[in-house]
């Protein structure tokens, strides 16, 4: 499994904006082959920005790497740069693999 999380710190002010721009958004993931869930995270407030995650579950990294090379990828991206004044600085890219998962409910 592989998790794909973007951070983004955006300016005080523009939360609500940042907001409405993902929860309005047309979603393509669940049409993408490898794709397990997506979370967007509200994180701390910070003296700048408040801080943002995306938060996406692969079934591999190799399914991440196709999505990011598929049409897909680009209708969801193609509007990206409009809201770049919600924005203290570019989003932050990290990929990790996953070594363990803990279900919860490891008996079922």
């Amino acid at each position: 499994m592989f998790i794909a999380m973007n951070r983004f710190k955006v300016r005080h002010g523009a939360e609500q904006d940042f907001e409405e721009v993902w929860l309005n958004r047309e979603v393509h993931l669940h049409k993408v082959p490898g794709f397990v869930e997506f979370h967007m995270l509200r994180g701390p407030d910070r003296e700048e920005y408040r801080l943002y995650s995306s938060h996406t579950v692969w079934d591999s990294e190799a399914a991440f790497q196709d999505w990011t090379r598929s049409e897909a990828f680009r209708a969801a991206h193609g509007k990206a740069g409009t809201s770049k004044p919600l924005y203290v600085g570019p989003p932050e890219f990290e990929g990790f693999e996953v070594i363990q998962t803990v279900p919860r409910n490891p008996d079922a």
